[in-house]
């Protein structure tokens, strides 16, 4: 006996106003989260030498070169995040385009996404740092106890 798949896709309905708050949150996050980097990025500048040893440099590569990555896809993330909030005229104007309205929840369910995981991967890296770093102060502490 086959089993028939179930075909239809039931679409959340999100009024028009949830999704401006939801991209004015997303904003207000990208722009709080690249303000952290350019204090991350001090951070990194302030800790060169240390993060630049031999025991910790491929690790340290590693994270400083996840971190430009993702400096330059808060840029990208906040350019489309504003491009899809100047669109939302399209779900609230008084004309049925019931295709455009379609794509833009559509784009709107994948930016979700999209900036979920990006948050995830930032919180990720950003974590790896502070442990780095926290590992070279324990050792320059250590250092200076020592002499």
């Amino acid at each position: 006996m086959k089993i028939k798949e179930n075909t239809h896709r039931y679409i959340e309905w999100i009024d028009p106003e949830e999704m401006h708050r939801t991209s004015l949150i997303w904003l207000s996050e990208l722009r709080f989260m690249k303000d952290e980097q350019l204090f991350l990025n001090n951070l990194i500048k302030h800790y060169t030498l240390q993060l630049v040893d031999s025991k910790i440099f491929g690790k340290s590569k590693a994270i400083v070169t996840a971190l430009t990555d993702l400096e330059k896809q808060t840029i990208s993330f906040m350019k489309e995040v504003q491009a899809h909030e100047n669109k939302l005229e399209i779900m609230i104007d008084d004309v049925d385009q019931i295709e455009m309205e379609k794509v833009y929840r559509d784009t709107h369910r994948e930016l979700t996404n999209d900036i979920d995981h990006y948050k995830e991967e930032y919180m990720e890296i950003k974590t790896k740092l502070f442990d780095l770093v926290s590992s070279v102060l324990k050792k320059e502490k250590q250092k200076r106890l020592l002499n």
